[in-house]
């Protein structure tokens, strides 16, 4: 027997009561799920599951979707910040419903207002607008190699983002394997530096960038690079491009995000040499 608890998980774990009434349920159904603990009234006439996210679930009670950096990580695409609290996207004339206690962030961007988690060409502009550049760029690059964003949404985002912010839509590209390749790569490429990228070289592999036909820059992200056997397998990488006259400078998280100025210093002191 179908119930509303159904319909909703397949909703993405929040629904209205004005959808569920176009399954049959009406209100005293609804009434009869909610005092038997099927489903949940987090604010008058949405509902939610005991399965749903607590961030759709928090959103939905304010009356609005989840958005910036856990909607980027409910879609699966790289972050470069984590939101403390949740950000929910409100509409551009959204009202925010603060429950007894409350610690979410409302966006009032333009546009119509949703439940559960935004769509992911919203989430990236409101990514731009709360956490900069360099958090948009990794997360839009992430979303381009995942395929995740076709023309339309291309152009909504372009649209979205303020003319002077346009030209990081042209400089993305789709074959960055990791947001520390796009971190790593805009930056430099605001220093004037200019970057092949996923340079296939005999002997080596595939790496991720080459300055100047000599110089190897390489971004381990933690996935790829942790333990014993990839230590092995990078330290012969290096061994095999140094015999054909390149020098490798590898970075980790911590250096890209944190220490960047010792990375700067790297780089421009090895361009200098070579």
């Amino acid at each position: 027997m179908l119930r509303p608890g159904h319909i909703i998980e397949l909703d993405g774990g929040v629904s209205r009561g004005t959808r569920l009434h176009e399954f049959g349920f009406s209100r005293r159904m609804l009434a009869d799920a909610v005092n038997a603990g099927e489903i949940h009234r987090v604010r008058p006439g949405v509902f939610v599951t005991s399965t749903t996210s607590p961030d759709v679930a928090e959103a939905a009670a304010h009356g609005g979707a989840v958005t910036c950096a856990r909607a980027l990580r409910t879609w699966g695409v790289w972050t470069l910040k984590e939101d403390e609290a949740v950000h929910v996207w409100l509409g551009g004339t959204g009202r925010v419903h603060h429950p007894t206690t409350c610690s979410c962030v409302g966006h009032f961007f333009a546009g119509p207002r949703s439940l559960g988690v935004a769509p992911l060409d919203v989430v990236l502009v409101h990514v731009y607008f709360c956490h900069g550049e360099e958090a948009f760029f990794a997360a839009l690059e992430s979303a381009l190699r995942q395929r995740r964003l076709g023309r339309p949404a291309i152009t909504r985002i372009r649209r979205g983002l303020p003319e002077r912010a346009r030209w990081l839509m042209d400089l993305a590209r789709s074959d960055a394997d990791s947001g520390l390749e796009s971190l790593l790569r805009l930056r430099l490429h605001l220093l004037g530096i200019r970057l092949d990228c996923q340079i296939v070289i005999p002997t080596v592999g595939r790496v991720d960038f080459v300055v100047g036909g000599r110089l190897i820059l390489e971004a381990d992200g933690k996935e790829n690079h942790d333990g014993e056997q990839s230590r092995h397998r990078d330290l012969m990488r290096d061994a095999a491009a140094s015999a054909l006259g390149y020098e490798t400078l590898r970075f980790d998280y911590a250096l890209i995000v944190h220490g960047w100025a010792v990375v700067e210093a790297a780089i421009l002191a090895a361009l200098a040499r070579l």
